[in-house]
């Protein structure tokens, strides 16, 4: 019988720098699914709030006018990588589209760069605070590795190398460039209606809600809400960490879960094409107001 710690030990009896793969697998598909997925929604909705990338979302309209379907790519194109790694035909045919979607854009490098920091700095201070257990060193290494890579087939430059190093690059970011934007406002609105959408009518305040008294100051300011109250916020975290005291008790899982599995995933119910997914931007039409000013040749399609 495997017992809840036991995996934890596997993960350290490998190499972060060599087998961060199998580390950052393990960690998000055997350990931690739910939060991970909690981790990263809340990691893609805090770039909103870096003015120059909530405003293209608001002008391309994709998730202000097509939430699910961006909500469903986003998370498919990331999690092929998870699955099937980076040097397979589904891990490239992943990274191929999500860099074929950024190269129609004029996106800086300093924005792409952010955006990868969250993706490693906020799950893992999701698990601090709402966790049945935190993550390991050795896992935080692997983490750091496994978007490093990430990273650089993105052609992403300057990239961090340590966990404190894109702790301290997204902590930086985020004092120099949160701020007030009317079209990051809409995209604000419009991901917390998504969610909402998730769960019966009746439930849709009580989901919004909650969804705001998990937000820091700084993303309150920034998107101009009123700060929740503390018995709003105390019975939003605190029912969360009442949560992980019970995943504690479980046994631990003993198949992986992956983000195509999860049941706010509700746009291919017959399945989907990793190449047919995501957007196919035109230039100078609604979707792709802003054409791209990088040179193929800058970013690796593979």
């Amino acid at each position: 019988m495997v017992q809840r710690y036991d995996r934890l030990k596997d993960i350290q009896r490998l190499d972060p720098e060599r087998d961060f793969l199998e580390i950052y697998r393990l960690t998000v598909s055997y350990e931690f699914p739910w939060d991970i997925t909690r981790a990263l929604e809340l990691a893609l909705y805090r770039t909103y709030a870096v003015p120059s990338i909530g405003r293209l979302l608001d002008e391309t309209a994709e998730l202000t006018g097509r939430s699910q379907k961006r909500y469903d790519d986003t998370s498919l194109l990331l999690d092929t990588v998870v699955e099937h790694g980076f040097d397979t035909d589904e891990g490239r045919t992943a990274v191929r589209r999500i860099n074929q979607m950024h190269r129609s854009y004029d996106i800086s490098n300093d924005d792409m760069r952010y955006v990868l920091c969250t993706f490693v700095v906020t799950p893992k201070r999701w698990l601090d605070e709402y966790g049945w257990r935190r993550l390991s060193n050795h896992e935080l290494r692997a983490f750091a590795a496994y978007y490093r890579t990430l990273g650089a087939r993105m052609g992403i430059r300057d990239l961090p190398q340590s966990y404190e190093d894109f702790e301290r690059t997204l902590d930086t970011y985020e004092r120099e460039h949160f701020g007030w934007d009317e079209g990051a406002r809409r995209v604000s609105d419009a991901t917390l209606a998504l969610m909402a959408s998730w769960y019966p009518a009746p439930l849709a305040p009580v989901v919004r809600g909650a969804s705001l008294a998990l937000l820091d100051d700084s993303l309150l300011r920034a998107f101009r809400y009123q700060r929740p109250g503390p018995v709003a916020r105390g019975l939003t975290r605190g029912a969360l960490r009442l949560r992980a005291r019970a995943v504690r008790l479980l046994p631990p899982r003993r198949k992986p879960h992956y983000a195509r599995q999860n049941p706010e995933i509700k746009g291919y119910p017959d399945g989907y094409e990793i190449a047919a997914l995501g957007t196919f931007p035109t230039p100078g039409v609604r979707g792709c107001p802003v054409p791209g000013h990088r040179r193929p040749s800058d970013v690796p399609v593979e």
